[in-house]
């Protein structure tokens, strides 16, 4: 089997596809499923975890990836699924040609959904949706500021924002301005990467700040600037690379609330939750409302270490993905 097995760490950039990687097998008794990937999501964790420098770490050796879409190659007996359905989910060793999977951790792939859009969904979008929705807790006709807007979490929180009313503030880099906008429905678009950028944001909101920002890469004192007083403030994520140190002074001026959001760790400390947030998600992914956007490069098993390469020195938008199997073309009768 082809896999990204993980046998020392390493840079990305470092590892090679190994083409004979032990079958995955399912537990004898269990509700697990097998499941044939068709499309695998790259996320900026996967870097972290290969070098041994993320928060969960499997034993090696173990394959790399923590999200798929494909499907079902084998069920247990009285098991919701069976062989052929379509389905995403969330397992380590995605980055394979089979995962076996929990149950749990396992949906229907919606039948307006492709496998590659299905591959960057298990993380990103419950990821933000929680974040606005349950924890900063946004409002209709509220400012949102979102930081790195063209990635994939920052474009689903983006989509995510103006599905529940919130006016949006992308900000990216130059080169994905118009991908935050078109893709992503930003209202309005920022170039963090000038100085003063700030600026322009209140100019935006005239003079009044945004009620909420959105930060997956550490920039959240940066953000403080164009925050209004009372305002909150989320921690997404350190994509940057670095763990941000805040001054605490400016959170207590401003009255700002600084929010946290591990979305990993919402299955053990409030599984009712999770149902909810995918039961409000898959709503809007079947009403339009939400639409994920798969980065145009066109990895490959082969070319997953590039994938993950571009990742990290920002060259992507959207998700980038994986495509593990060549979708079947059915002819019409």
């Amino acid at each position: 089997m082809k896999a990204f097995l993980i046998s020392e760490y390493a840079h990305p950039s470092k590892i090679r596809l190994t083409h004979d990687a032990p079958e995955p097998v399912r537990t004898p008794g269990s509700e697990e499923l097998l499941i044939d990937v068709h499309s695998a999501g790259l996320n900026f964790f996967d870097i972290l975890q290969c070098q041994g420098k993320y928060q969960t770490q499997p034993p090696r050796p173990f394959v790399l990836g923590a999200e798929f879409a494909g499907t079902v190659a084998a069920a247990p007996p009285g098991s919701p699924y069976k062989p052929g359905d379509r389905v995403f989910g969330s397992a380590q060793g995605s980055h394979a040609e089979r995962v076996v999977a929990n149950p749990v951790d396992v949906l229907p792939l919606p039948d307006t959904l492709s496998f590659d859009q299905g591959a960057g969904l298990f993380i990103t979008y419950p990821t933000s949706y929680e974040a606005l929705v349950g924890r900063a807790k946004l409002q209709p006709g509220e400012w949102l500021l979102v930081l790195a807007a063209a990635g994939g979490v920052g474009m689903a929180a983006a989509q995510v924002g103006k599905a529940l009313g919130a006016r949006v503030i992308a900000c990216a880099s130059p080169s994905k301005l118009d991908v935050a906008r078109t893709m992503g429905g930003a209202d309005f678009v920022v170039d963090y990467s000038k100085d003063g950028w700030q600026k322009e944001v209140l100019k935006i909101t005239g003079g009044r700040g945004v009620d909420v920002a959105y930060d997956p890469v550490g920039r959240i004192k940066d953000a403080l600037k164009c925050v209004v007083w009372g305002g909150r403030a989320l921690v997404v994520g350190f994509a940057g690379g670095e763990i941000e140190k805040l001054p605490l002074n400016l959170v207590l001026l401003r009255n700002v609330s600084i929010i946290g959001i591990y979305w990993g760790s919402y299955k053990q400390n409030n599984p009712k939750r999770v149902n909810e947030v995918w039961a409000e998600l898959l709503a809007l992914l079947a009403s339009g409302r939400l639409k994920p956007v798969v980065y145009s490069g066109n990895y490959t098993l082969e070319t997953l270490s590039q994938g993950l390469q571009d990742i990290e020195n920002r060259k992507t938008w959207g998700k980038a993905v994986v495509r593990v199997r060549e979708p079947v073309v059915r002819g019409k009768l």
